[in-house]
């Protein structure tokens, strides 16, 4: 019996993305971007797997390799359906990165974590010397919070004290545990922990640190200092 990674086989479907034309012409101008025996860091996301698939027909065509680190165990599985390479932080340090956002500022400041993988995003984001982030115009915004809510990845049994650490210390508009759309129960990241998304009437760089700071947050997904280089449709 042929052993394969869990959901090799099952790849997403291109009919599940939104905004399909713009996403691809930004991955395609990504594609361009890849040179023989890169490494590169690979983000989360709709945009970020057609990204994907535009660096791995390039290498095809041109018959280079490249080898990437992924956010998360979904885009591990692309690279495995891909034929890409695949290494962690551990072995290696990224050339270069991609990733999408769920809100992108004017001055490049983000939230991500609607996958749920923003700490693994934010390690190797922070691990790349050069940072891309490739997203559709319907994720600018000039206020970050104003359409998405701020992701925290939290250990489980620290859910009560994290809402009442926030309730106490932090004008909060509300909180809620994200639940999962396919089992009964919340959300479980790739690291056992759960996700409450929190509404704040001003996110800033302030609030980022604030939070990273209450004890049980293992980390926020708020990107703020990043500088990439943005590409946009």
């Amino acid at each position: 019996m042929e052993w394969k990674t869990p959901g090799e086989g099952h790849a997403r479907s291109w009919s599940d993305i939104a905004n399909f034309d713009a996403k691809s012409r930004i991955a395609q101008e990504m594609g361009g971007r890849l040179r023989d025996g890169d490494v590169v860091g690979v983000g989360s996301g709709s945009t970020s797997f057609l990204t994907l698939r535009a660096l791995a027909n390039r290498a095809h065509q041109q018959g280079w390799q490249f080898t990437a680190i992924t956010t998360s165990l979904e885009m591990e599985i692309e690279c495995r359906e891909l034929h890409v390479a695949t290494t962690s932080l551990l072995r290696s340090r990224p050339e270069w990165s991609f990733d999408g956002a769920d809100e992108i500022d004017d001055a490049g400041n983000m939230i991500k974590g609607r996958g749920g993988a923003m700490v693994r995003e934010k390690l190797i984001m922070t691990s790349s010397p050069d940072r891309y982030v490739v997203v559709d115009t319907s994720k600018r915004v000039d206020r970050l919070g104003r359409n998405v809510a701020v992701p925290l990845e939290i250990i489980p049994e620290s859910f009560n004290l994290v809402r009442s650490q926030l309730e106490g210390s932090f004008h909060v508009l509300s909180s809620e545990l994200r639940m999962s759309d396919a089992k009964d129960g919340p959300v479980v990241t790739e690291r056992g922990n759960l996700i409450l998304d929190v509404r704040f009437p001003d996110v800033n760089s302030d609030l980022d640190s604030r939070l990273n700071s209450v004890p049980g947050v293992v980390g926020s997904g708020l990107f703020f200092g990043f500088s990439p280089t943005v590409i946009s449709d």
